[in-house]
């Protein structure tokens, strides 16, 4: 399987995706749980390619996908060039214990080199 449903249908899912992404990029740090952490990371790497390319391309891309133009700004003036000579790997998952109402497993999403 190529991705996580969350049981939810397809809008309410993307919905919940791209509101994660955007706050990820906008504090640089976001603490959820592992299966959400991992397709997060899957699209904040995605999105970081894309401001690395820095064209009105991919910028036009990152503002289709991302809900707040000041994260997509924020994406290209600061995230995009500090990654500028790394191939791959942006984020890092760090496992930080499990949820006390339902124990399902936290972890903390960031970026490599803040």
């Amino acid at each position: 399987m190529s991705h996580r449903k969350f049981g939810r249908k397809i809008g309410p899912r993307r919905a919940l995706l791209r509101n994660l992404v955007t706050s990820f990029i906008i504090a640089e740090r976001i603490e959820t749980t592992e299966a959400r952490a991992k397709e997060i990371s899957r699209l904040a790497e995605r999105m970081i390619t894309l401001a690395k390319k820095g064209d009105l391309h991919a910028r036009r891309q990152a503002l289709a996908y991302m809900l707040d133009e000041n994260a997509v700004t924020k994406l290209f003036e600061k995230i995009g060039p500090r990654y500028e000579g790394r191939v791959g790997g942006y984020t890092r998952i760090i496992k930080k214990g499990y949820r006390r109402g339902d124990a399902a497993p936290m972890v903390v999403l960031e970026m490599v080199e803040r």
